[in-house]
């Protein structure tokens, strides 16, 4: 057990993953440690979210705002934009705020410690350990999906989540080094995202193989167990795409608190089980021969998309038009952009 943390730095020595914001175990043992702005960004963009998708984000965010004082300053409506397609908007809505906080109460200075960490907007207990850790090379132990699958695995734990989170977060503490704490950190989410993945687990070149209960009892690619989900439910909504006879598209800004809060989008009705026709301005309204479907955490999302042609004169009730060459279906939240690009496929709208 003592030698696990060794055998595991070994392993990331050679096989750590490259990311933007992270620092080579090579580097971080000559003392370089990563901007704590960068891991922040990073931690709060991977979550719910795949490397690979957050990549790119990073890079866009990082080299528009290098530092939190950048973002901090950033306006809402900018930083909101450059999140679209991200998913999970409250994050982004966290981002500024916690950004603003850092540089209001802290000088623009990450704190290392977890427990003021903790005290930030949008930073839980996840989020805390892993800044904690990989940004200021604290003790603090680090449990995401990667971490609870391996875990269970090697200890073969058979209660499943998210029963056996506390446990699970007891067992992973237990192998948390004093030595090298970050790249440790970094390490056991690498090998569960790289060698003891959820289906089919590289366990023959894993460097954890000698002694892992679940491999020995061959129970390793059943775990962790997990308690059946409820069905998602549908909702329905209806969706309004309006052009202005100038090229220009009404929009509206969605309140800040809500799925989508704080995002451009298009005008529509709520979502529910039976939504109520709420029709953005006068028009001859026509039905697209296509619906639009997105799946959120909680709920499958299909919406029948209304469009309209009208004059310049146009006065909405609801939304503002944004010209021609403003308006980007990139700054669109996902959802928003599935619409867009139903409307574009089938009716002559242009840009």
């Amino acid at each position: 057990m003592r030698d696990r943390p060794l055998q595991l730095l070994d392993w990331y020595d050679v096989h750590a993953r490259s990311m933007p914001w992270r620092v080579p175990p090579a580097d971080r043992k000559a003392g370089r440690l990563p901007d704590p702005y960068g891991i922040w960004l990073s931690e709060v963009m991977l979550q719910q979210t795949t490397v690979a998708a957050v990549r790119d984000y990073w890079r866009k965010f990082t080299a528009r705002w290098p530092t939190v004082s950048d973002l901090a300053a950033a306006d809402d409506a900018d930083v909101m934009a450059a999140w679209a397609g991200l998913g999970y908007y409250a994050r982004a809505r966290n981002l500024l705020k916690c950004a603003r906080v850092v540089v209001a109460d802290h000088g623009g200075v990450f704190p290392s410690d977890r427990d003021v960490l903790l005290t930030l907007p949008g930073i839980g207990p996840y989020t805390a350990a892993a800044v904690a850790a990989i940004a200021f090379d604290r003790p603090e132990t680090v449990l995401d999906g990667n971490v609870e699958r391996v875990m269970a695995r090697i200890h073969d734990v058979h209660t499943p989540l998210p029963t056996a989170k506390p446990h699970l977060m007891a067992l992973a503490a237990a192998l948390t080094p004093q030595d090298r704490p970050g790249d440790y950190a970094q390490a056991v989410m690498d090998l569960g995202a790289t060698i003891c993945t959820p289906k089919s687990p590289a366990c023959g070149i894993c460097p954890w193989r000698d002694g892992c209960a679940g491999r020995i009892a061959g129970t390793a690619a059943s775990l962790p167990r997990k308690t059946p989900k409820k069905a998602v439910p549908v909702r329905h909504g209806f969706v309004y795409v309006v052009r202005r006879s100038d090229g220009a598209w009404l929009v509206e800004t969605r309140p800040d608190t809500g799925l989508l809060g704080g995002m451009l989008g298009f005008p529509g009705s709520d979502w529910s089980d039976d939504p109520r026709p709420a029709p953005p301005v006068g028009a001859d309204w026509r039905r697209l021969d296509a619906t639009a479907r997105h799946t959120f955490t909680h709920f499958h999302l299909e919406l029948t998309i209304l469009w309209a042609v009208v004059g310049s004169d146009s006065m909405p009730e609801k939304g503002f038009f944004q010209r021609r060459g403003v308006f980007t279906p990139a700054a669109l939240p996902t959802v928003m952009r599935k619409v867009h690009d139903l409307v574009a496929e089938s009716l002559p709208f242009g840009g």
